[in-house]
């Protein structure tokens, strides 16, 4: 449906579906970047999907008709990042940030991507000013993904003052918490981690992720029965994830 949606409004602005038209070509600029456009979310539909080939067809024609947009370009840095095309990831991006005049959504998505792939510190920085636009509408993600940026960069504790700037502005960024009670977790210093985890908990859904971060706390504590509880929920709710395969093996090496 959101296929025929998408051709149905090409098919208007003479903007074939299939192969390019001669009727493409004469397009005015208004009309290309509409086309541009609608190509564009029929991409991000076939993203989502899971179908990369046709959305990386149907962003080069976006391209083509009109690429000096910041939605286009970013939509690019998402499909190429998938593709594991990083440079190209990189350069999409990087124009979507020069035509978006610095807009503080697409700075979170470079800065993510930034993060994962290339330079933390810029990624960091990204994220930083981000948060600070008096137009960005949640700031405290920001300041979770800088901690998160930061801790990965081996920066543990410029890492947390980002996790406490995120919950100064929502008590309840689940991020954050998480983070917060996986670092003090990390450091040795349980009973916070406990506190941050029980926050996290009365906020967001039980996953396999804070299963075995509570197992590990409750070992550190000393109370055995609350981490069987947990592992028994692990194994029972989350058999087949990562977290499982990593408490049979740190049951193996405790026995």
């Amino acid at each position: 449906m959101k296929r025929l949606f998408v051709c149905g409004v090409l098919a208007l602005l003479g903007v074939s579906c299939a192969a390019h038209s001669a009727e493409e070509i004469k397009l005015n600029r208004k009309q290309r970047e509409e086309a541009a456009e609608a190509n564009t979310q029929l991409a991000l539909a076939y993203m989502r999907e899971g179908d990369l080939a046709t959305a990386r067809n149907k962003l080069e024609r976006a391209l083509g008709q009109y690429p000096d947009t910041a939605t286009t370009q970013m939509a690019a840095g998402f499909l190429y990042d998938r593709l594991g095309e990083d440079d190209k990831a990189n350069d999409h991006f990087e124009r979507a940030l020069k035509l978006s005049r610095n807009d503080p959504n697409v700075m979170n998505n470079y800065a993510a991507f930034l993060c994962r792939k290339g330079d933390k510190k810029q990624g960091e920085a990204y994220f930083i000013e981000a948060a600070k636009n008096p137009l960005y509408r949640t700031p405290e993600i920001a300041y979770a993904n800088a901690g998160r940026c930061a801790r990965a960069d081996g920066r543990p504790k410029e890492a947390e003052q980002y996790f406490r700037q995120a919950l100064t502005i929502k008590a309840e960024q689940v991020d954050a918490l998480f983070e917060m009670a996986s670092l003090y977790h990390e450091i040795g210093n349980n009973l916070q981690a406990r506190a941050f985890l029980d926050r996290y908990t009365a906020v967001a859904p039980t996953s396999a992720a804070s299963l075995w971060l509570g197992y590990r706390i409750e070992r550190g504590l000393g109370d055995y029965e609350q981490a069987k509880r947990n592992a028994d929920r692990l194994k029972r709710d989350y058999a087949t994830s990562p977290e499982v395969t990593q408490l049979l093996e740190a049951e193996r090496t405790s026995q």
